[in-house]
């Protein structure tokens, strides 16, 4: 089932092109990055033990979610010439790249996510437990950008259907739907 950052990378990428999508990616892999380092150190066992942390950041989480809808809702049918404008503007790569981040950073189920999964491969008498689970979490990061990018690309080929008015109809009100059901559905989450 395709979580927020699936179906944001594909909606980025089906209306702006995908160039936008594949920098939004690396943005959410970034965050992979900060949550292997805080699942490493223990920063989300703080998050796991103290429900004031998990609902701080869920609150957040489910705040950005919303307002990405309501940037949703306020865009433009724009006029297709991806070739020229793709990552230029104020869609331009470091902008998305942040966007992505604080999408990934500001879930709390990644970070549950992380603490769940990586210490179950950790192998005793091995390397220390923290190098293991760096190396897990970079696998991890490489295989989620290798996805991210591939949905990237694929939806990105989409986008030629987007001077259709029904399809970025569709496709507009589909963002803002998902975006804003994402974000309930973080807000009403239980630990």
């Amino acid at each position: 089932m395709p979580g927020p950052d699936n179906i944001f990378v594909l909606t980025e990428s089906m209306t702006k092109g995908y160039r936008n999508g594949i920098a939004v990616s690396i943005g959410l892999c970034c965050g992979i990055l900060i949550h292997t380092i805080a699942a490493t150190t223990g920063v989300s066992i703080i998050i796991q033990k103290s429900a004031m942390a998990f609902a701080v950041l869920k609150y957040m989480g489910a705040a950005y979610l919303f307002y990405l809808a309501y940037q949703s809702l306020r865009e433009k049918k724009p006029t297709i010439h991806l070739e020229a404008k793709e990552g230029k503007g104020e869609n331009g790569f470091w902008r998305l790249l942040r966007k992505g981040l604080l999408m990934n950073v500001l879930n709390p189920k990644v970070v549950l996510f992380f603490m769940a999964l990586l210490p179950q491969f950790v192998v005793q008498n091995s390397l220390p437990v923290g190098w293991q689970m760096m190396v897990l979490g970079a696998v991890f990061m490489v295989q989620a950008l290798v996805i991210f990018s591939l949905i990237s690309i694929l939806s990105g080929r989409l986008s030629t259907y987007l001077n259709n008015s029904q399809f970025w109809k569709v496709t507009k009100y589909s963002k803002v739907s998902v975006l804003g059901l994402l974000g309930l559905g973080l807000m009403l989450a239980k630990r």
